[in-house]
């Protein structure tokens, strides 16, 4: 086990990760952060998840000059998200530093970004198209940049940033430090890596470190009709804190978010089509509990890091193994377990055996559970509900009108009666799957699996009623 300690890392930043939970370095960090510090260029390959930010945010604290007031280092990131996850990251590390990193991304003021950089922070996390903005706008100088980091680089280039990213580069003095970090590693990230790095050193982090060993991987052959009904009990059987599904388009994405919520679920969708605003919107909504079910599109859910994820179900099979590496690296952090749930038609169990043989991991196949499963889970949830109702009731109204119940009826028959009253006949929504199940996208039944919001409210949470929180990652 290698510690930070362990690493030579400074006291002000050992306060701050300490503050932050963590002792043991990640396999990305231990790897890359003394060759960082020598002041090396690297090239980073890791997924999401694996605890880079940390990577290359350390090293860029420890070189600060704080007697200097000008922008140091910049870094890079394709999505608004990430740009601003990578800000608070840094901030955290350099709680004790009195080091500030400022985030700057497209759909935010310009004009407050402005005012924000007047204050000349000393490390800039940023969107490429933004960045390049204030650049033309000579409201950004780089001319005193000692660090460079390019955070999801193949990201970037999917994306088409690849030529904003070199208008940037060619701001910043030859004689600097860059950091890049990638998935993968396509022709062009190599050919920018050539021109604009200095002799860098490959820190690559193996596909079996990558795809998170505390994930439970399970997968379940499902027709494609009845994969909305198979969801809907395995949330039910799961009873997942929080979770993200997957959809393969912008249409899939809207039509289970819509049926969800009809199905009593509290979900959203996330998707290309979504403003800054309405992105900004649905994602505050999960982080802050008020919504348990995120569901999103691979390009939509890039640079999206949300702790407390307990699963990941892949509605759609991903296109590719490296999307699933990327998919379940939501699940799993801190320390903590996840599961990763992938629905495959007959047709694709071919494409689950390719992703085992790449990531060099086992998906274990599963059966569908059965509607009794389904039906055991509700009750064991309205028991739940109703001790904890007991525990934090402080209203005397009702006990006069108990007394005389518990006087006229059995004890047994009238909590019987109370629990059927919480699950709120839920017995007559489980739906049997056969070849007359109806498709999601048809309207769904009104009373179904969990078409309750009262009962949503209380699963995964403990005696007081609070969601329980995970720890934020590196991982």
């Amino acid at each position: 086990m290698t510690t930070f300690h362990d690493m030579g890392i400074s006291e002000p930043i050992q306060r701050a990760i300490k503050d932050m939970g963590f002792e043991e370095a990640s396999p990305i960090q231990e790897k890359a952060i003394p060759i960082a510090l020598t002041g090396k260029d690297i090239i980073g390959q890791a997924q999401t998840g694996t605890g880079k930010t940390a990577a290359f945010s350390i090293p860029i604290l420890e070189k600060l000059d704080k007697s200097k007031k000008n922008v140091q280092a910049i870094a890079i990131a394709p999505t608004r998200e990430l740009a601003i996850q990578v800000s608070e990251e840094i901030n955290r590390l350099a709680k004790y530093m009195g080091i500030n990193s400022l985030p700057i991304y497209g759909g935010q003021s310009i004009d407050r970004q402005i005012k924000a950089l007047k204050k000349v922070p000393h490390i800039i996390t940023g969107t490429p198209g933004r960045l390049l903005d204030h650049i033309k706008r000579k409201t950004l100088r780089l001319d005193s940049i000692k660090m460079v980091v390019l955070d999801e680089a193949d990201e970037m280039l999917d994306m088409g940033f690849l030529e904003d990213i070199e208008r940037i580069l060619k701001e910043t003095p030859e004689e600097k430090q860059t950091l890049l970090f990638s998935a993968t590693m396509p022709k062009p990230i190599q050919n920018l890596a050539e021109r604009f790095m200095n002799a860098p050193e490959l820190v690559k982090i193996k596909a079996k470190e990558v795809t998170a060993p505390s994930v439970k991987q399970v997968y379940y052959e499902v027709k494609e009709r009845d994969k909305f009904e198979v969801l809907c009990r395995l949330l039910d059987v799961d009873n997942p804190e929080l979770a993200v599904i997957f959809g393969r388009t912008k249409r899939r994405v809207d039509e289970l978010s819509d049926a969800l919520n009809k199905r009593g679920y509290l979900a959203d969708g996330l998707h290309g089509d979504l403003n800054q605003r309405q992105r900004d919107v649905v994602m505050n909504k999960f982080r802050e509990g008020n919504i348990d079910i995120l569901v999103a599109t691979d390009v939509a859910a890039r640079g999206i890091d949300v702790s407390g994820v307990t699963h990941v179900y892949n509605f759609d099979i991903p296109q590719d193994p490296e999307s699933y590496v990327h998919r379940i690296g939501r699940t799993g952090r801190a320390g903590k377990t996840g599961q990763a749930i992938t629905f495959a038609t007959p047709r694709e169990i071919g494409q689950i055996h390719s992703i085992e043989k790449a990531s060099k991991g086992k998906i274990q196949r599963k059966s569908i559970p059965t509607v009794a499963e389904a039906m055991e889970s509700i009750q064991r949830a309205a028991v739940e509900k109703m001790i904890q109702l007991v525990e934090e009731d402080q209203d005397t109204r009702f006990k006069q009108a108990a007394s005389e119940l518990l006087d006229q009826y059995d004890s047994t028959a009238l909590v019987s009666i109370a629990l059927k009253l919480l699950s709120k006949d839920q017995r007559d929504g489980l739906v049997q799957l056969t070849s007359e199940t109806p498709r999601y996208s048809k309207k769904p039944k009104e009373k179904s699996m969990r078409n309750y919001k009262g009962n949503r409210e209380f699963v995964g949470k403990g005696a007081s009623g609070k969601r329980k929180k995970t720890s934020r990652s590196y991982r």
